[in-house]
């Protein structure tokens, strides 16, 4: 929709609504009409001023897209007319969906770092309208938990305790709002790794496997740390040494899962029940008379899990790695690396990357004859696929034929972009959220802030939040004026696919998404008020050299890293705070002739794989993904070039999707 229709029905319906709330004084309203009439203004100021901003940045923004028919950009994202203002034509629904939005987004395009949380935190209009309530569910969960973590109770006593003070989040929108800032911004990672491993729980698989596929072999492994040989990809009669995991604590065993529909040759075998983690080992479905024992499928997915490097197995990754063994007729091997802080870099990349070497020496007890294996992962597990990769090029071996990477982490810095500033108004991944996952991951040392107590007070940030904070508000400052001052946005575009990540603009004044901290003083349009927090937070700036190590941000990896990766297929949401990353990380790679392509969705949240079978919305996401594997698998001679963005109606002309 064309922003300026979205303003002129804004204009209007603020005026329709002024002119009746003002119209008779005998209205028996009283103090509440003022306070619509008060609203009403407000909407009205801050789309005024909203809307030549928006307009710099529609003139601009197709420069950062990925192609032509590819748009999608953090740009593109926050200029959305979704995300400034849903305009209805009702006046109840202007008044709760217009003001906070448009508040909210003229506070992003103006100034991020002078965000106020509060109102912004549980806005969930931008995402699909099927997934609204179950994404509130979620937060208000969430706050609910929050409230009680840390008190001695049980599981279950936790839980009935969290669903009877989850009533009044429901009721009452100021309320959530601060226990929301109090929450993301001052909890520690530990309450983080404990509310997203809810999802490991007993109930919630269980119904996971209720609702999703029947799979006839799913059991997990330990694979011993044992060192492998792998013949080499350029000599095959020479062969490489394979090193178990030793970072941080020595050599350990690497635990797997294995998912398969059918139950295939091998995968009912001693030699392989013997690495079962299960006492005594399962029982497969070989035993059944009705079951029809087939052969070894040519096909093999290696699987990483999302989770922030922090949280989660492939347990709770089941309900899709299920679909994928049917829809595409393979087994999947899912990795359950070890997890941050407990255990960070490089240790969840030395245990991939073995799990692959292991897998590809003992394909055939995994019911496949690996003659093509494909890499997929979601967020983290999407780094790591892609990592893993670079990996196996340096150590000389065979790489997978293809990766699937699920909205990947490729560049771990806290550097400022536009897609990334959505942390400030994403209620699934917030900024002192994504900051911590990110410190974990690293090695850095967190240092936890208790919260302040007082009434409508906001709480003091931790000091990982307050680092990340910095670095964005900072950088992004050095970006909005390209656009808000006239003589510096005249000019052309900067290429988004740099591979120094510096703060110089090019020759003509644009200014790359991602850029580097500097210091700039703070300037705002004539009568812009940003929303301020309460309580003001300590920024220290800061970085670790850790996160930008090629094996961590594989962005910033130079290009004898990544040449000979295999095709990447990344499939990225508009919504999403890692959406340039994608951007910048698969233009990288077709500018170096590298096969790759790239998908965006629009209207999902990160982690959308998750939410497959939630919504229509996120089971085509879902299916996409799908028929990127099977290009993998089905396309013998991989070109250069695979950047173009197919119809959707060309890529799935039946229930089942093809490539």
């Amino acid at each position: 929709m064309d922003h300026r229709v979205v303003f002129a029905a804004l204009e209007t319906v603020c005026k329709d609504n002024i002119s009746i709330w003002c119209g008779d004084s005998d209205m028996p309203y009283g103090a509440v009409a003022k306070r619509l009439v008060t609203c009403m203004r407000q909407i009205q100021e801050h789309g005024r001023e909203l809307e030549p901003v928006v307009a710099s940045f529609t003139t601009v923004y197709h420069h950062y897209d990925f192609d032509a028919q590819t748009p999608g950009n953090g740009y593109r994202t926050l200029v959305k007319p979704h995300v400034c203002a849903r305009v209805q034509l009702h006046a109840q629904s202007l008044f709760l969906r217009s003001l906070s939005g448009l508040s909210g987004q003229s506070t992003i395009l103006n100034y991020f770092s002078e965000l106020g949380l509060k109102a912004l935190c549980l806005i969930f209009s931008q995402f699909s309208p099927t997934l609204r309530p179950f994404l509130q569910t979620v937060v208000i969960s969430m706050i609910s938990y929050g409230e009680t973590y840390g008190k001695h109770q049980s599981g279950l006593g936790m839980a009935a305790l969290s669903l009877l003070t989850s009533g009044k989040y429901v009721i009452d929108p100021e309320l959530r709002g601060a226990e929301f800032e109090r929450i993301t911004q001052n909890l520690d990672l530990q309450f983080w790794k404990t509310f997203w491993n809810l999802t490991e729980s007993g109930l919630i698989t269980g119904f996971n496997r209720i609702v999703s596929n029947p799979v006839q072999v799913n059991f997990t492994l330990t694979v011993p740390p044992v060192t492998l040989r792998l013949p080499l990809a350029s000599d095959p009669s020479l062969s490489a040494t394979v090193s178990p995991p030793v970072a941080h604590w020595g050599p350990g065993p690497v635990h797997m899962r294995l998912i398969s529909y059918e139950l295939r040759e091998g995968q009912d075998s001693e030699e392989l029940l013997a690495f079962s983690r299960t006492d005594p080992p399962p029982i497969t479905a070989s035993h059944l008379p009705w079951v029809q024992k087939q052969p070894r499928s040519p096909w093999l997915i290696i699987h990483f899990h999302g989770g922030g490097f922090v949280s989660q197995t492939s347990r709770s990754h089941e309900n899709y790695l299920r679909n994928w063994s049917k829809e595409l007729s393979v087994p999947v091997l899912s990795v359950d690396y070890s997890l941050s802080p407990e255990a960070p870099f490089p240790r969840a990349l030395e245990e991939c990357f073995y799990a692959y070497c292991w897998a590809l020496n003992n394909s055939h007890l995994l019911g496949s004859t690996a003659e093509r294996v494909c890499l997929a992962g979601d967020s983290a597990g999407g780094n790591l696929c892609i990592t893993v990769s670079m990996k196996a090029i340096s150590s000389g071996i065979r790489v997978p034929d293809g990766i699937m990477a699920a909205y990947p982490a490729t560049l771990l810095t806290t550097d400022a972009s536009p897609s990334r500033l959505l942390t400030l108004i994403d209620p699934l991944l917030p900024l002192g959220v994504l900051t911590k996952c990110l410190n974990a991951y690293a090695g850095a040392e967190s240092q936890t802030v208790q919260p302040t107590l007082g009434s409508n007070s906001l709480s003091a940030l931790s000091r990982d939040t307050a680092m990340l904070l910095s670095d964005l508000t900072q950088g992004a400052s050095n970006w909005i004026q390209s656009f808000l001052d006239p003589m510096r946005s005249s000019g052309g575009a900067q290429s988004l696919a740099s591979s120094q990540m510096t703060s110089q603009s090019s020759e003509h004044g644009r200014i790359s998404p991602h850029t580097s901290t500097a210091n700039c003083a703070v300037t705002y349009p004539q009568g812009f008020e940003p929303l301020r927090s309460e309580c003001l937070a300590l920024v220290r700036p800061t970085s670790s050299p850790i996160v930008r190590n090629p094996f961590v941000s594989p962005l910033l990896a130079p290009n004898n890293l990544l040449r000979g990766l295999p095709p990447v297929h990344v499939v990225a949401s508009a919504l999403d705070a890692l959406l340039d990353d994608s951007v910048m990380f698969a233009k990288k790679l077709r500018d170096m002739g590298q096969p790759v392509s790239l998908t965006v969705v629009e209207d999902l949240p990160h982690g959308f794989l998750s939410l497959s079978q939630l919504a229509k919305e996120t089971e085509v996401a879902a299916k996409i993904c799908v028929a990127r594997m099977k290009q993998v698998f089905e396309e013998e001679h991989p070109t250069s070039s695979l950047h173009k963005r197919p119809k959707l109606e060309e890529t799935y002309p039946s229930t089942n999707p093809s490539g």
